[in-house]
């Protein structure tokens, strides 16, 4: 994507370069202040290609971010700050010494030594982070060795990441690691008694196959100690671009959380998700204690197609072609794994898998492309039924189990269309539009066969819609309103003009009423979205109380290509990208969702509305916008208190009738009161009795995981069902209001 800039900036520009090409390439060399080494052959250490890498990602992230903040003493503090959290969040391997002489050496000068190329900080600090992390691990292996724990003491493990400190002697560090091994034996098991109360409910019976993978362990102790021995290797891994990715995107955070560095593995990834195809096999992988694990296998991949990899299977060896030698891959990173995994169609990738029945055989598979169609808009089509005594019943014709009321009791039927958006996607890498595939031509296509089928009403359904592309956001607003602005955007807080992006097409591809599901985890081209349609009064909200409060806008740009790429690292393989928040965005009534959100017409309970650091407010240094005039835009009215008023009442006395809601309430109630996750108790009997009264919010959570994370589409629960009659009451009261 291409910057703008004006002639202030493209000046700025010149002057840089001519600066960089005059600066001595010593400057990239220059030595970090004293740090005591932990270097030893097997250390990692800067390359002249990190070194240029920072030069252009620093320079680049000076001219073109929304604050024109220079890299200074301030920002490197910030960075140190961040860049210490990234790579020991839990505060449990690096010790208050080292971070005092750290922060002596690199808290004030680490930004602006990564600007003039020297980047060694980065690897001193994580060369010693890595030296802990031995540490750690083999004081908890000889614990776990001793195997002397007393589960009746009454102690906790504090979890807390804004009250816990760094360890400041070795006898800390050495509570820290008992504390921490207790509470990780005390979770194994709790592990181990949930799924032999699952198995027990199946009717399965639990048994336990350890011949078939190498090293495979289900004791607690044991399972522990080999975590702890591929937590050494997995992070002994570690490549420069790892770390660099890490380091770089700490001093870009210190912006703003949403400025970042890509390596290349990175960016290739976040092309291939935004853009819905790769060439692969066609199923998502999970790194779990050593383990690369299938966690979901693509509907029409060549896996599905093949059909004898499953979900949990356990990939231990990996060989290419139809006779390359079998690479083992237990313990191998998950990126590495992947690569070797992916591949060009139409060749040839072997597996040895390890089922859940511990039975291990080999499978062969043809890569060829993978469109990820679970990651795409799907859509279904829903009935209600208002009964004559006001109930409203709610069928899905997918149902072979749902029944329609008896005609007779009915008194009014209506067809809600329900799309389910994971994202607002686009293919980026396309030539044109017409070959891309994108968010708004495959919604356009569900609205055209919505309006084909004569359905009342849509639904959108956005709740762990994380965003996307700004213009497909455009776009989709566009189908659902006549001409005008949809958002407003901004390149800082100091007096530049808003650049309104506008709806020019004046015909309206859906013009029935129109609802949008929301939550906190929706965000950014989401809030776009649902934002437009709020100020537009063109539909309803419904949701959590707001959504998740990104007002910002960031460009991606491949380093390798950008002006200072091309100057400095002419012949260089791919050097990643950056992702830098250019703009602030505002809804056409001059207010910007930044760290507030798009609220809702209608409130219902919802366990996201309860977690924490989520929303945009939780992260560390979120920019703060302020509002602006408000665009010129016409109103439907759908939206009116008179209308919404009644929906509003009618629902909230449902969800007060509700035994599904009342018990997501108490949930919510519960998690909130929970000290468990702060600092649980290491007293067994006490750890499970808390855990027991926990199970609830586990089960709210591992849906939650699967709907982020799992198969998308149209999934009907009492949530879904309670939307559908909001929808139902919304449509009678519009067409109330034109009666009247």
């Amino acid at each position: 994507m291409f910057f703008h800039t004006n002639g202030r900036e493209r000046a700025l520009i010149a002057l840089l370069l001519f600066s960089l090409l005059l600066a001595p390439t010593a400057a990239c060399n220059a030595a970090s202040p004293a740090v005591q080494s932990d270097a030893n052959s097997g250390a990692l250490t800067a390359s002249p290609r990190d070194r240029n890498i920072a030069r252009c990602f620093t320079q680049g992230l000076e001219l073109t971010h929304i604050s024109r903040q220079r890299i200074d003493e301030a920002i490197s503090a910030r960075g140190f700050e961040l860049y210490l959290k990234a790579i020991d969040p839990s505060k449990f391997y690096l010790t208050k010494q080292d971070v005092d002489e750290f922060a002596a050496a690199y808290a004030r000068t680490m930004a602006t030594s990564a600007k003039s190329g020297d980047v060694a900080p980065a690897f001193v600090i994580y060369n010693r982070y890595l030296q802990r992390v031995d540490e750690r691990c083999a004081a908890a292996q000889k614990l776990l060795d001793e195997n002397n724990f007393d589960f009746t003491v009454d102690e906790t493990f504090l979890r807390d990441k804004d009250r816990v400190e760094y360890p400041g002697s070795d006898q800390e560090v050495a509570d820290r690691v008992r504390k921490r091994v207790k509470f990780e034996l005390l979770s194994f098991e709790a592990e181990e008694r949930d799924k032999k109360r699952e198995n027990e409910e199946k009717g399965v019976e639990n048994k336990e196959s350890v011949e078939a993978v190498p090293g495979r362990a289900e004791d607690p102790v044991s399972k522990l100690k080999r975590r702890y021995s591929t937590l050494q290797k997995r992070l002994h891994q570690s490549n420069n671009d790892d770390v660099l990715e890490l380091y770089l995107t700490a001093i870009a955070n210190a912006y703003d959380p949403h400025t970042t560095y890509m390596s290349p593995k990175s960016y290739e990834n976040f092309m291939i998700t935004i853009g819905l195809n790769l060439e692969g096999i066609g199923a998502t992988l999970q790194w779990d204690d050593g383990y690369t694990i299938v966690k979901r296998i693509v509907k029409g991949s060549p896996a599905e197609k093949q059909g004898e990899l499953q979900v949990e299977d356990k990939i231990v060896a990996v060989g290419q072609g139809t006779d390359g030698p079998m690479e083992d891959v237990v313990d191998m990173k998950l990126t590495d794994v992947v690569d070797k995994i992916r591949g060009k169609g139409g060749t040839t990738v072997r597996l040895d898998v390890v089922s859940q029945d511990g039975k291990r055989k080999q499978i062969a598979i043809v890569r060829e492309k993978v469109d990820l169609e679970d990651s795409a808009a799907q859509s279904a089509i829903f009935e209600v039924y208002r009964k004559k005594d006001g109930e409203l019943v709610v069928v899905d014709p997918r149902s072979e189990t749902d029944e329609k009321p008896n005609p007779d009791e009915v008194a009014e039927t209506l067809k809600v269309g329900v799309i389910d958006l994971p994202s607002f996607y686009l293919d980026m890498k396309a030539k044109n539009s017409s070959e891309g595939r994108s968010v708004s031509s495959d919604v356009r296509a569900i609205l055209d066969d919505f309006n084909a089928k004569n359905v009342d009403a849509c639904v959108v359904d956005l709740r762990y819609n994380g965003g996307g592309s700004l213009p497909e956001a455009v776009k989709l607003t566009g189908f659902f309103i006549e001409t005008g602005t949809v958002v407003q955007t901004k390149p800082s807080n100091f007096g530049d003009r808003p650049y309104p992006l506008t709806d020019p097409d004046p015909a309206i591809v859906w013009t029935k009423p129109l609802v949008v599901m929301t939550s906190r985890l929706s965000a950014s081209a989401s809030e776009i979205f649902a934002g437009a349609i709020r100020d537009y009064g063109r539909g309803l909200i419904v949701g959590d109380e707001t959504t998740h409060g990104k007002g910002s806008v960031q460009s991606m740009s491949e380093l390798a290509n950008n002006l200072f790429g091309r100057l400095l690292a002419q012949n260089a393989a791919n050097l990643g990208a950056m992702k830098v928040t250019i703009q602030g965005y505002y809804l056409p009534s001059g207010v910007s969702p930044q760290l507030q959100g798009v609220k809702s017409d209608v409130v219902l309970p919802q366990f996201t509305s309860a977690l924490e650091d989520i929303a945009e407010s939780d992260l560390d240094y979120p920019l703060t916008f302020k509002a602006i005039d408000p665009a010129s835009y016409p109103k439907f009215g759908y939206a009116a208190a008179k209308i919404v008023d009644p929906v509003r009442s009618k629902s909230k006395e449902r969800v007060a009738e509700s035994k599904e809601f009342q018990d997501e309430l108490e949930k919510i109630k519960l998690y909130k009161e929970s000290s468990l996750r702060k600092e649980p108790t290491l007293n067994r009997e006490k750890y499970f009795a808390e855990l027991d009264k926990l199970n609830a919010n586990k089960e709210e959570t591992d849906k939650l995981e699967e709907m982020v994370n799992g198969d998308s589409g149209v999934k009907r629960d009492y949530y879904l069902d309670e939307t559908l009659r909001i929808t139902t009451d919304y449509f009678d009261q519009i067409n109330l209001q034109n009666a009247l």
